[in-house]
């Protein structure tokens, strides 16, 4: 049986010519379809547009292109920007590994302008046809490499390889930021995969509730399981896990694994980052929470009483490789309360994902494959903006500023989901958006998630904590605001008594 290729597509300007390189470099026989086509055409690209029209380029292109993925053996195709318009060329794709090199019509323009691409006649021109395309693309890919470096296809290659032996429907993001990049695999099975990302001896940290899934990886040295629940999640927890570590002549030739949901990924990147003055974290979520927010963008941390995350560092993943399997072990209600994290990436995002996730009617674990690959890739490309959380990474506190609170005071009874949803029917109110509250008090409900809070948790002491919020800086604290989905505002100081007001309306 034929091997699949490597066939890199995207928009002009997205750097498929030196991806092309990087697979050459990795041994590989290349194939670019501008210079198939030149060859076949007798003449430059530009020409036959102007002498033939766009339409008999296309329907030759059509057939030089589905003829070549056909009877592609192995190796790597760089597609022409517009070669996945053609039905045959798609289907075609099904059988190989499939990579969007991702680029914004603005880099596009500033890369091609003055060239000799037919189609490039103007800034407005460019974006039109990127937003056209853009759907065929999102649908095709089965690897995401963001616009970088010229070197970022050749860092990222191993990974993309990889994707061959990896289960089927298992995609890949090549996630980036300023302190380093990697990949974000995310499909199903992939904890019974060979494929590991780093040399070296692992040692896993994780909890009681899922030290089984920790044991269906490629035999770490050690499995260190502690408690589960955010009260684990504290300095005392460090020093016994780093103290652990030693014991067992852990060195910073080795590496943690972290297996569990998000108070695991907390602890152990916290672990890591502290453990001989740092050490690599491969982060395995199996939490809904931790697929789709915070396995992602090196955030790590511990709880110093009621205040959430008040200790902690950046210290970013060398890889995370999320099997969205194990969600079906999930109780019912910690399956909804990760859920709330879905819907506060999707408003954020709006557009598409938004529409995606407001029409969830029931959380179906085996059917978010979509949905966590589609907020991960949010996530990360919030952090390759801001890693250090600088400005734009403010936006993903949506709905945390009273939800932390809620957590804090309620000494945990809430979940980390069902705190921060409650957060965000606040955060709503105090953005002026009561039908866009009301429909999320709608989606709350639906996945039977509490839309208001219990009386033992005072009004006076969900202040208190908010007012010690982290982010508090001398004008106060900064709230995340968003009147329609897809349009966050960050650092918003609100009058106290509207704080208030918004808090007192959450009790029944």
């Amino acid at each position: 049986m034929a091997r699949p290729a490597i066939v890199f597509i995207g928009f002009m300007g997205a750097g498929k010519s030196t991806a092309l390189a990087a697979a050459r470099k990795a041994g590989l026989e290349t194939t670019e379809i501008d210079e198939l086509m030149e060859a076949e055409l007798g003449k430059p690209i530009r020409q036959a547009f102007e002498e033939d029209g766009e339409e008999a380029f296309r329907a030759r292109e059509e057939e030089v292109v589905g003829r070549l993925l056909e009877n592609a053996d192995g190796g790597a195709i760089a597609l022409g920007g517009g070669s996945i318009l053609s039905e045959r060329v798609r289907k075609a794709l099904d059988r190989h590994i499939v990579v969007l090199l991702e680029i914004d019509a603005a880099t596009a323009w500033q890369r091609i302008e003055g060239t000799d691409r037919p189609l490039a006649t103007s800034e407005e021109g460019v974006a039109k046809l990127l937003a056209e395309r853009a759907p065929f693309y999102e649908e095709l890919a089965d690897a995401v490499v963001p616009v970088g470096d010229k070197s970022i296809v050749e860092r990222a290659f191993p990974a993309i390889q990889a994707l061959e032996a990896m289960p089927e429907g298992t995609r890949l993001l090549w996630a980036t930021s300023a302190s380093g990049d990697y990949p974000v695999l995310v499909g199903r099975e992939l904890l019974d995969t060979d494929w590991w990302p780093l040399d070296g001896t692992g040692f896993c940290i994780t909890d009681t509730n899922v030290e089984g899934h920790a044991r269906r990886l490629r035999s770490p040295e050690k499995v260190l399981a502690f408690s589960p629940g955010e009260k684990s999640k504290t300095l005392q927890e460090v020093g016994e896990v780093v103290r652990e570590l030693a014991s067992f002549g852990m060195t910073r030739e080795d590496h943690v694994i972290a297996v569990g949901g998000g108070v695991v990924g907390d602890l152990a990147g916290f672990c890591a980052h502290v453990y001989q003055r740092g050490v690599p974290v491969v982060q395995v979520p199996t939490t809904l929470v931790a697929q789709v927010d915070s396995a992602y963008g090196g955030k790590t941390g511990v709880d110093i009483g009621e205040l959430k995350n008040y200790a902690g560092a950046y210290h970013q993943p060398a890889a995370v490789l999320t099997d969205t399997a194990t969600l079906e072990t999930l109780p019912p209600r910690d399956l909804a309360a990760g859920f709330v994290e879905v819907l506060k990436t999707g408003l954020l995002a709006g557009g598409p994902l938004w529409e995606r996730v407001r029409t969830i009617e029931a959380i179906d674990p085996g059917g978010l494959d979509d949905v966590v690959f589609a907020c991960a890739r949010y996530k990360c490309a919030v952090v390759a903006a801001d890693e250090r959380d600088g400005g734009l990474r403010h936006v993903l506190n949506l709905g945390h500023t009273v939800g932390h609170a809620i957590e804090g005071v309620s000494e945990f009874a809430y979940l980390h989901g069902e705190a921060i949803g409650l957060g965000l029917l606040a955060a709503l109110r105090l953005s002026d958006a009561p039908d866009l509250r009301e429909e999320v008090a709608t989606i709350l409900r639906r996945h039977d998630l509490p839309v208001s809070l219990e009386r033992a948790v005072g009004v006076d002491d969900v202040l208190a904590v908010l007012d010690r919020d982290k982010k508090r800086t001398a004008a106060g604290v900064g709230f995340v605001l968003l009147s329609e989905p897809g349009k966050p505002r960050t650092g918003e100081i609100v009058d106290p008594a509207k704080v208030r007001e918004a808090v007192k309306e959450l009790y029944p």
